[in-house]
């Protein structure tokens, strides 16, 4: 095998291994995932039987980090949701007009948030696990996921600069270099567990079963079986998306049933109520889901630009 072009990032993508983190390659110098997106994918070699996402990709074996990390100065993907990882977040503002909303008001960036949240949980902060400083200056705090928990990633769920990744998301690890800056360890621990708080915050109630054809038809006066038919399909889209992908299922369930409102078989107020409830009950904001519906339905020509 040939030198690897970088032995700090083989030897961090061999230190994740070694805990049990499985990894993946980012693209030297960035954050993203190294290969192609799914929307672009080829359907042969590794994706012959449906695309592989990174998590599905990722490793635990010595050698193939050896041989991917050899080819390329790769950064170090670490999939937290097989890795049996939840990772928190914090983040900094991207900018001086980056502000706390007023829930948050006061606060400066993820680290503030954070800590607010664990007072009012009435514990301390949770220092004494892993703890990698990211390029911008953030933190992000390792756990270990609870058993019997699938927790998947969440954008803002806990408060303003705090995320978290679990299954269905990734964190670039230590080692990872980004411009001039580097994702550095700042406490080298074992991750401790989960707090028992913060997993129930995170644990998101199940979604809703779709809603008999009949019970919908009666909530929607004037509405053919057609149309009836189409708005839960789209709903059951909606209920079903995953994370990452929900504000945009809602956006493409907007513009389908679009039409329908142009040929008058829906109204614009029975499409927006439903889709506001589906996409709140999938974990999207009332913001998000305004958004979304009102772009999809623009788009989709139920109503002028200008009434946006």
């Amino acid at each position: 095998m040939a030198a690897p072009h970088n032995p700090a990032l083989l030897q961090a993508a061999l230190s994740a291994i070694g805990r049990g983190w499985p990894v993946f390659p980012v693209r030297p110098g960035d954050k993203r995932p190294a290969g192609h997106p799914e929307r672009s994918c080829p359907g042969t070699g590794r994706c012959a039987e449906g695309h592989r996402t990174p998590e599905q990709r990722a490793t635990l074996d010595a050698d193939s980090v050896r041989a991917c990390w050899g080819s390329a100065p790769y950064n170090v993907g670490i999939a937290t949701g097989p890795a049996g990882l939840v990772v928190v977040d914090l983040d900094l503002p991207k900018d001086a007009a980056d502000t706390a909303p007023s829930e948050w008001a006061g606060m400066a960036d993820g680290l503030d948030v954070f800590a607010a949240l664990c007072e009012r949980a009435g514990v301390r902060l949770p220092t004494e696990t892993y703890t990698v400083r990211t390029r911008r200056g953030g933190q992000h705090l390792y756990f270990t996921a609870p058993e019997g928990k699938t927790l998947r990633s969440t954008g803002g769920t806990l408060g303003w600069k705090v995320d978290t990744r679990a299954w269905g998301g990734y964190v670039v690890g230590a080692g990872s270099l980004i411009g001039t800056g580097g994702y550095e360890v700042i406490h080298e621990a074992p991750a401790a567990p989960l707090p028992a708080w913060l997993g129930d915050l995170l644990t998101t109630p199940p979604a809703p079963a779709p809603m008999p054809l009949s019970e919908l038809s009666a909530r929607m006066r004037n509405a053919t079986a057609y149309s009836t038919t189409a708005l839960r399909g789209e709903l059951e889209k909606v209920l079903s998306a995953r994370e990452g992908g929900r504000n945009r299922s809602v956006y493409f369930a907007a513009y389908a049933l679009a039409r329908l409102i142009r040929t008058e078989d829906l109204t614009e107020a029975t499409v927006t109520s439903e889709l506001m409830s589906a996409g709140q009950s999938a974990g999207l904001s009332a913001s998000e889901c305004r958004t979304a519906i009102r772009s999809g339905l623009v788009r989709g020509g139920a109503r002028e630009a200008s009434a946006a």
